[in-house]
């Protein structure tokens, strides 16, 4: 059995969790989120917590169980706290700018980049050279911060380009002659 899935979800005052027979709604006061269920995993309520089981005897049912409940935890933090994701921008002349939103970008290019933020993420920009990211689903703030980060990666020789606000690059030496 997932050694993950054995560790119970626990709920906490001011989540609604609400079970289905094709998914799960979580409702919290960050907002709402809905994960569809496996045929192979069983979602149980046992006062404020929720355990996630294997209904067969398979690896995939076992490994499947263990991602929902990964994805039940991760719902569960979303709605009472949510996610963030902090991008930077490295690079002389690279700014960034939101507005509503849309998140208006200068990475060098001959244009300017405009990204309209998908229904659910919010984007700040404290500085001209930070990003802010904020969401309930920890997917789709993940899956924004690198579209926006695909723009301009950060290039080996003078790591200038769009990069996580933890990540780091490695610059490779320039050619000798």
């Amino acid at each position: 059995m997932s050694r993950v899935a054995k560790n119970p979800v626990v709920v906490p005052s001011g989540v609604e969790v609400t079970l289905v027979a094709g998914g799960v709604t979580v409702k919290g006061p960050m907002g709402s989120l809905t994960q569809p269920l496996s045929a192979d995993v069983a979602v149980e309520r046992e006062g404020d917590a929720l355990l996630c089981k294997a209904l067969l005897e398979t690896k995939q049912s076992h490994a499947m169980s263990g991602t929902l409940r990964a994805l039940l935890a991760n719902m569960v933090v979303g709605v009472t706290k949510g996610f963030e994701r902090k991008l930077t921008l490295v690079g002389v002349g690279y700014r960034a700018q939101a507005a509503g939103d849309t998140l208006n970008l200068s990475l060098g290019f001959s244009h300017p980049v405009s990204y309209k933020m998908p229904e659910g993420i919010k984007v700040e920009t404290p500085t001209q050279t930070e990003i802010v990211l904020k969401g309930a689903d920890k997917q789709r703030v993940g899956q924004v911060a690198a579209e926006i980060r695909a723009f301009r990666e950060p290039e080996p020789y003078k790591g200038k380009g769009v990069r996580y606000s933890d990540e780091v690059v490695t610059l490779k030496e320039t050619k000798k002659k």
